[in-house]
């Protein structure tokens, strides 16, 4: 017969750190359910209205204000065919690209001069450095409406009154302080090795920027772009002030056309062309999205 060989008994102190260490896994698993229980309830809390708002476009006008449920009974587009119309000679259509002729280029404007100028106080020493950091910080606190009527009367000036012009041209000259000091951070993160590498193999300034500064960042660049994007669109005071025919109006213009506050109008109509202007933010967003967290987490260290 074969023997088997006998079994040591495991020793109570093993013992007591097993049952310690299961009892602490079993803790962590219970404390990790209710975090992503909590999580998931106040998520839904949060993105109900906008659940609301998709459903809310496939209602009739009557069904919106008789039921706060978001699953419409008796699901239409009409809202969005009616709303595309607008109540102008032009489409909806034409508001959006109306957008995209002042987001392409204040996009690109703001990505541009921001990397210039982040650039030269992130790697060059020149007198005046510290003052003009600091005023450049202390744009940052100067609110907006404080700039707006200086801003009018000089663009007025140059005849440049309903025209895309004073919505995008600003940003071309680093008018933009937050993305300015977000971009110096991130580049001080950077090591100098590479850039100092390629000034030995005889690149000058903007060879570094252009082939070894740029490629590293890239996130940043990316979130920079993504952040001008949505803003733009969102957008409702600028063009407000500066744009007064109908056909230049963009789209965040466009959706206060629909409401006449003189009789009534059709809310699913609204709510529709929201959805709409809602989607092109929320597609860029998600495509974006890696980048968009590498480079808002990378720019807030320094290294």
């Amino acid at each position: 017969m074969v023997s088997l060989p006998d079994l040591e008994p495991m020793p109570l102190g093993e013992r007591t750190r097993s049952a310690q260490e299961l009892k602490i896994q079993r803790a962590q698993r219970r404390g990790a359910i209710i975090r992503y229980v909590i999580l998931t309830l106040f998520g839904l809390l949060m993105l109900y209205p906008l659940i609301w708002l998709v459903g809310a476009s496939f209602k009739t006008n009557e069904e919106i204000f008789s039921s706060a449920s978001f699953w419409p009974e008796n699901p239409t587009v009409q809202g969005y065919i009616d709303g595309w119309e607008t109540s102008t000679p032009y489409t909806f259509g034409r508001f959006f690209l109306n957008s995209l002729y002042i987001v392409i280029p204040k996009m690109l404007g703001t990505a541009f001069s921001s990397v210039i100028v982040a650039y030269g106080f992130a790697r060059f020493e020149f007198p005046g450095k510290k003052i003009l950091f600091g005023i450049l910080i202390a744009t940052l606190l100067l609110p907006d409406v404080v700039t707006r009527i200086p801003q009018y009367l000089l663009f007025r000036e140059l005849g440049w009154l309903d025209t895309y012009l004073p919505l995008f041209v600003p940003q071309w000259f680093a008018l933009e302080a937050f993305f300015v000091f977000m971009l110096i951070q991130f580049m001080r993160s950077i090591p100098r090795d590479m850039e100092e590498a390629a000034r030995v193999d005889g690149a000058n300034t903007f060879q570094v920027l252009w082939y070894v500064v740029i490629p590293m960042l890239m996130p940043a660049i990316i979130s920079v772009c993504l952040f001008q994007f949505m803003w733009t669109m969102n957008d409702f005071l600028g063009p407000l002030i500066y744009i007064s025919s109908v056909e230049n109006y963009p789209v965040s213009l466009a959706l206060k056309l629909s409401i006449d506050t003189t009789e009534a109008f059709n809310w699913n109509q609204i709510l529709a062309m929201t959805v709409l202007a809602l989607t092109p933010s929320l597609i860029v967003f998600f495509i974006a999205q890696k980048y968009f967290i590498e480079g808002i987490s990378t720019g807030g260290v320094k290294g």
